[in-house]
């Protein structure tokens, strides 16, 4: 009976630990769920606090067809490369840039948005059209593990994981336009 009196203390703090991670997983759940609109986010977590990665003008060019959606390794080619865009016979594109997204028209009229993240746990590339927010790819930098998240097709959470330290690249669809936030955790 000695020894269970002595480990009290420890399963006490481990009671109160579990349920702090559990109430503050239950805090971030609607934070992670929403976005606030027109946020830039094509840049680091520090550029995003210094104020965005600035305005810039928009963009038009022409470009083919889109790349195949993937998860890499950190040993694996970079995303960059992986989601380079093959020639295709049908129409040309419009392309314009837009709130750091990269926006292509294609002859029906449909728009689709593409955009790189690149945080210190890694990269991640996501395509938006039509309501719907897909991964391109994900690559986690070294010392850090990559994790999905899609409860539903119009919103996708992109976890970049190390102990302690945390990055999440969360994109929802709204107002006909695809939303992005960027946050760090710990570290």
């Amino acid at each position: 009976m000695r020894t269970l009196r002595n480990w009290m203390p420890t399963l006490g703090w481990l009671a109160a630990t579990a349920t702090s991670i559990a109430l503050a997983s239950a805090a971030l759940l609607p934070v992670l769920r929403t976005a606030p609109a027109g946020e830039e986010t094509l840049a680091s977590v520090h550029e995003l606090r210094r104020g965005g990665a600035g305005d810039e003008p928009p963009l038009t060019v022409t470009t083919p067809a889109q790349p195949t959606p993937s998860v890499a390794s950190p040993s694996s080619t970079p995303p960059s490369a992986a989601a380079t865009p093959t020639p295709s016979a049908g129409a040309p594109r419009t392309t314009t840039t837009r709130d750091g997204w990269t926006v292509t028209t294609d002859a029906a009229g449909v728009a689709t948005y593409l955009r790189s993240f690149r945080v210190e746990g890694g990269q991640t590339v996501v395509r938006a059209s039509r309501g719907r927010v897909q991964l391109v790819t994900a690559t986690p930098g070294p010392g850090y593990s990559a994790k999905t998240v899609q409860n539903t097709p119009d919103n996708l959470a992109v976890f970049f994981l190390e102990t302690n330290h945390h990055f999440v690249i969360h994109v929802v669809w709204r107002d006909d336009a695809p939303f992005a936030q960027v946050s760090e955790i710990g570290g």
